[in-house]
């Protein structure tokens, strides 16, 4: 989950200011500045790969220093010096304050090393940092890194962090373009979860690619520029663009498309010399498919390039897959290519959710891409990667904690989460919140809001025999004011939307679903409040079939209704405060019980087996009513002891009753 480096350079001071000083107005934090807001007095543990402070931008260890303490988890018994440079980089994204300017820059820094290198990562060093970082009182930590599945033990680990009301933050990972790519502790359903977006600057380019009106997924080389006409002629393949390979084929006004490398072993083809091939055959855009599975960020402009070279038409990368479909049915077909500025675009490599069935990850989503900020040995860095989008995130907490220290965890959160800005596909359509959450980071207006929104996001349920959902939400004025008040919503046509103030801060919304269509349905709720707008994201399950769960004592019952004749369901139920799950059975015959033993939500998920398919419901219960009590579970050489001597007494019975 550590960042992905695209490029690096020592930028002079003018430099420094053009690039760094990007991400952060973009995202409003100079308007805290303003009203003197900058983090003073705000610890912010960040676990890592420890951070280098001798930094210019990050001076000083200790009581008097920016890093004011933490724990090497590496070697124990020295600092947490950062020999990788990535904790360094996230660092300053949260609190640089020299050249470099970060989003909160008097904010203290604990510093917790749990990686040498960023890439391999223990999960206990990642557990040991967090109850370290609750020790030391921090009041926001950043986790960057994370491993790409879930752990159970990590997600005990945060939650124990929220329960001390820290702030958490999490990395999405560098596992996208795909659907569920989020790891642990990004997983985390208390956590924050951030993905990337591009960052404003003119390198921020998007593209779109489609050959004969069907769309391909393609991403702009760095170095390209901003081409102001849409590009269209025809596609010729052009081997691995070599020149040669050039001369007997018609690449004149043409979008030529090459192979990812080449075909004689170690032979270095840059992509900059199949771009000067290409121009100079007369081709009109260059598309190359990789030559591995995936897809690819690709550079023109490197260190081993020709101190004149410069890109003469757009360049674009493209999957071996989709990029080898183009090749095998050519025949003529037209392309079309469009190249232009979007920095509130989804980063091709920040993961997407879903992560579960009850809960929407990523929650939002911050500049990560073309970053420059602190590097090791007083340097600057240019990189990539949802580990720098997650620092853009704590440190905006940062600066709403030091204006409102009385802030629990989950009001930062609902702040942040609903007064964000839209992300768009390249064609303006919004991404799904499985993909950006509810958007992009907007730190201005999340300072200037009053109206905090308890969920800031939800997920609801609809089955063929229960057509309405309701969800109650607690809301709090900060100034005491309620002036202006009014709920609106979008989403699908089918699905009719009621909302009413129960009293001063609840509002219950009721969702009726008009007509059976099933699957996932998103939208989102809008309140508005003294002239801002806040917006809560949605996620609609409409299934055929229905779990209903009931409460009697400690004990939970389940029945479950399909308009179809069904054999069996499989009935998962997770305790959303600890992640622990317990599975029973149903079938037509057999009532589905679970014993519980903990007050909390729990989130119920089954699979009904239908004529040999298998179909989802889904439903959740808050039990607040125990009295809780310690599980009593055998360990595992007691349960073969019990088999085991179950085993025994049936064989016993088994031959009485034979010898009878």
């Amino acid at each position: 989950m550590s960042g992905l480096i695209l490029a690096q350079s020592i930028f002079s001071e003018n430099e420094i200011h053009t690039y760094l000083k990007r991400s952060i107005p973009f995202v409003g934090a100079d308007i805290p500045r303003t009203e003197g807001i900058d983090g003073e007095g705000i610890k912010i543990a960040i676990i890592d790969t420890g951070v280098d402070y001798n930094h210019p931008d990050l001076a000083g260890w200790g009581p008097e220093g920016k890093v004011i303490g933490g724990y090497n988890f590496i070697e124990e018994g020295k600092p947490p010096m950062d020999n990788n440079g990535h904790g360094t980089q996230v660092a300053g994204i949260i609190a640089a304050d020299g050249q470099a300017v970060g989003v909160a820059p008097k904010a203290k820094i604990l510093a917790y090393k749990v990686s040498e290198d960023g890439e391999g990562v223990s999960s206990d060093l990642i557990i040991r940092a967090i109850e370290k970082a609750i020790e030391d009182n921090a009041d926001i930590i950043n986790i960057s890194l994370g491993v790409n599945k879930t752990n159970s033990k990590i997600e005990r680990a945060v939650n124990l962090a929220l329960e001390k009301e820290i702030f958490v933050v999490t990395a999405a990972g560098n596992d996208g373009p795909g659907l569920g790519t989020i790891g642990s502790p990004g997983r985390n359903f208390g956590s924050v979860t951030v993905g990337a977006t591009y960052n404003n600057l003119t390198s921020s380019l998007v593209a779109t690619l489609e050959v004969n009106d069907k769309p391909y997924t393609v991403i702009p080389m760095v170095g390209n520029q901003k081409v102001e006409d849409v590009i269209s002629g025809k596609i010729v393949f052009g081997g691995y663009g070599k020149e040669e390979e050039l001369k007997n084929l018609d690449v004149k006004d043409s979008i030529l498309i090459v192979e990812r490398g080449s075909d004689i072993e170690g032979e270095l083809l840059y992509f900059s010399i199949k771009e000067s091939n290409a121009a100079n055959a007369g081709a009109k855009a260059l598309i190359v498919y990789n030559n591995i599975p995936g897809i690819f960020l690709g550079e023109l402009i490197h260190e081993f390039v020709e101190q004149d070279y410069k890109p003469q038409i757009p360049v674009v990368s493209i999957d071996r897959e989709e990029g080898l479909e183009i090749v095998e049915s050519i025949n003529g077909n037209e392309a079309v290519l469009n190249l232009f500025f979007n920095p509130d675009y989804l980063a091709h490599f920040s993961s997407r959710g879903p992560v579960s069935p009850f809960y929407i990850k990523p929650e939002i989503v911050a500049p990560g891409a073309y970053i420059n900020t602190t590097q090791n040995n007083a340097g600057y860095n240019f990189t990539s990667g949802t580990s720098y989008a997650a620092p853009h995130v704590s440190g905006a907490a940062a600066l709403l904690l030091q204006k409102n220290p009385q802030l629990h965890h989950h009001e930062i959160k609902s702040l942040l989460l609903t007064t964000v800005e839209p992300v768009s596909d390249a064609y303006g359509n919004n991404f799904s919140i499985q993909e950006a959450g509810a958007g992009r980071l907007n730190i201005a207006k999340a300072f200037d809001a009053k109206l905090i929104i308890d969920p800031p996001n939800f997920v609801v349920f609809t089955s063929s025999d229960n057509r309405i959902a309701e969800k109650q939400f607690k809301l709090k004025s900060i100034d005491g004011t309620w002036e202006g008040f009014d709920v609106t919503f979008e989403g699908p046509e089918f699905i009719k939307f009621e909302g009413e103030m129960m009293n001063e801060n609840i509002l219950n919304v009721k969702m009726s679903v008009t007509e059976d269509n099933f699957g996932d349905h998103e939208g989102k709720m809008i309140i508005s409040h003294e002239g801002m707008q806040y917006v809560v994201p949605f996620l609609l399950h409409h299934t055929l079939g229905s779990v209903d769960v009931i409460q009697q004592n400690e004990k939970l019952f389940f029945e479950i209704q399909h308009p179809e004749e069904w054999s069996f369901a499989k009935i998962s139920v997770t305790n959303s405060k600890d992640g622990s799950m317990d599975v029973t059975t149903a079938t037509p015959e057999k009532t589905a019980s679970m014993d519980i033993y903990k007050n909390a939500e729990y989130w119920i998920d089954a699979k009904i087996r239908v004529n040999g398919n298998s179909s989802s419901a889904y439903n959740t219960i808050d039990i607040k009513t125990i009295e809780e009590r310690e599980r009593i579970d055998l360990d595992i050489p007691e349960k073969q002891m019990a088999i085991i001597a179950g085993a025994i007494i049936i064989i016993g019975v088994v031959g009485i009753l034979k010898r009878r």
